[in-house]
């Protein structure tokens, strides 16, 4: 809110922009800065890190490209509609490409699944594992069809701001049990032990346990068959430059090295922020990309905040954390598929341990990610890019991520080199690693988690942080924190919820 004097001159007040800040320029950030850009905001985005992407960052080096994060893109309408509010043509300027498969999963015993868009081929798949579950993948798609049609396309884009709201969609949810777990849904319809955590895993990618993550969450099966599974020539990050030049067109701006330390706040309005070094900005409003639970508890003062008080803050339940490891190989692994999900000896024990027991288990899973299997320009001639991304506990467990994680990465490194990577030791080029303390610190992630609050049923919808601040006027909340929840199309529809909830600038009020 900015306070004008009364002997303005209406003329001025009329031509005058509200000013919009936005913290953090991941997907969601930059997102609702193009949004409050196109209707007529200006805007100002603050970035801790030195160039844009949060999650989404690039790192280079050794002649080695590496997207941070998110590697995969489905239901790419929600950024050609953020290209085409600049008048701008997507397609023309983003080389998506399908992948096929989708993605291979690698199970402990040899077996292996290949999951794509052409069913058909699926089905021939599945008769592998077991003939009768054809009938019952079919049964399952269908029910992921349904919750696909209520939770994404009904209430995706939806703010919930009062528990009637939430009251509102009780009889859909009931109806699609989304009081089950997803495993438990897929359970329903899916006998054969490898195929069930083929068709569950998904939760994973976003921070869920499959055995506790809310089967709203089944539909992301029916919506990687709807628009199907895609990567960016040049990574992903080809999205994030695409992006931050959007909002340079709009004309406004990215600042980098800019870490906000407080969201300034009089009589329960946004005022501004004050960034680390000291240096105040005024605006209109706020929208914060940062993680929820660390803008609220070291943003926001307690004074300020009457529902998410720092004790709830401290008893919700947060996503597991990430080990990554990056690294770059001196030769070519052409067997090797562009997403390949390996899983460990263990499934449901392993996601115990991540989410429940909160140890380091010697086992893992991995998501083995090889971008140069469809774009060699991600490495030098004749090597490979990879990251192995395995779940781990968040810092809530007792892990010295200083001493572990070396030998945690050469655990990593053994498995690979037996299974999927022969004689990988022998290969490295480059390499380098991210823990759930690289979270915390660089990416200001409450607990270090890797995807801010568990998707459950209890932190869902009304029950997670609402994208209109209920606490403070003019305050907003856009990424994987708030409503609809993480993962790209989750973080790209929070910020779309702002059209429907923010005003446009000729209607903002400044009194």
């Amino acid at each position: 809110m900015t306070y004008l004097p009364n002997n303005i001159d209406p003329a001025i007040l009329s031509d005058r922009k509200p000013h919009a800040v936005v913290i953090g320029s991941g997907f969601g950030g930059l997102a609702a800065a193009i949004r409050l850009g196109a209707r007529n905001y200006r805007v100002t985005v603050l970035e801790k890190l030195d160039k844009p992407g949060g999650r989404a960052y690039v790192y280079e080096r050794d002649g080695f490209k590496f997207d941070a994060g998110p590697t995969i893109i489905t239901a790419p309408f929600l950024l050609k509609e953020l290209w085409k509010l600049c008048g701008r043509d997507f397609d023309k300027e983003i080389d998506l490409r399908l992948m096929n498969p989708f993605y291979q999963i690698r199970f402990d015993d040899g077996k292996t699944f290949d999951y794509s868009g052409d069913l058909e081929h699926v089905k021939t798949q599945i008769k592998k594992f077991n003939k009768k579950d054809v009938a019952g993948f079919e049964r399952f798609l269908e029910t992921s069809e349904k919750i696909f049609n209520v939770g994404f396309e009904q209430l995706g884009h939806v703010p919930f701001n009062s528990i009637t709201d939430m009251l509102r969609i009780v009889p859909s949810m009931v109806k699609l049990k989304s009081y089950h777990s997803v495993y438990g849904l897929v359970a329903k319809y899916i006998k054969d032990p490898h195929l069930r955590i083929a068709m569950s895993f998904h939760p994973l990618l976003i921070g869920g346990n499959p055995f506790s993550a809310t089967s709203i969450y089944a539909l992301i099966s029916f919506l990687e068959q709807r628009w199907g599974v895609h990567s960016v020539m040049g990574g992903t990050g080809q999205l994030i430059t695409g992006l931050a030049g959007l909002i340079e067109q709009q004309g406004n701006q990215i600042r980098y090295n800019s870490e906000v330390e407080e969201i300034t706040t009089e009589n329960s309005i946004a005022t501004g922020v004050r960034l680390k070094s000291g240096e105040t900005i005024k605006s209109d409003i706020v929208v914060s990309n940062g993680d929820s639970a660390w803008t609220m508890r070291h943003m926001l003062s307690e004074k300020v905040r009457t529902r998410w008080t720092n004790k709830r803050i401290r008893k919700s339940k947060y996503s597991n954390g990430l080990f990554v490891w990056y690294f770059g190989t001196q030769r070519t692994y052409p067997e090797v598929k562009h997403h390949t999900i390996l899983m460990g000896p263990r499934y449901k024990e392993l996601v115990e341990d991540i989410f429940n027991n909160k140890i380091l288990a010697k086992d893992f899973s991995l998501y083995l990610h090889r971008p140069t299997a469809t774009d060699p320009s991600m490495a030098p001639s004749g090597c490979d890019t990879f990251y192995a991304l395995s779940p781990v506990p968040n810092l809530s467990a007792d892990i010295d991520w200083k001493k572990q994680a070396e030998p945690y990465r050469k655990a990593i490194e053994k498995r690979l080199s037996e299974t999927i990577l022969p004689d990988l030791e022998n290969n490295i080029a480059t390499s380098f690693v991210t823990t759930p303390l690289d979270f915390k610190n660089r990416l200001l992630s409450y607990k270090g988690a890797g995807f801010s609050f568990e998707p459950l049923l209890s932190q869902s919808a009304w029950f997670r942080p609402h994208n209109l601040c209920k606490e403070v006027k003019n305050l907003y909340f856009v990424g994987a924190g708030t409503h609809p929840g993480a993962g790209v199309p989750g973080v790209l529809s929070s910020a779309r919820v702002l059209d429907s909830i923010v005003p446009n600038a000729k209607d903002f009020n400044y009194a």
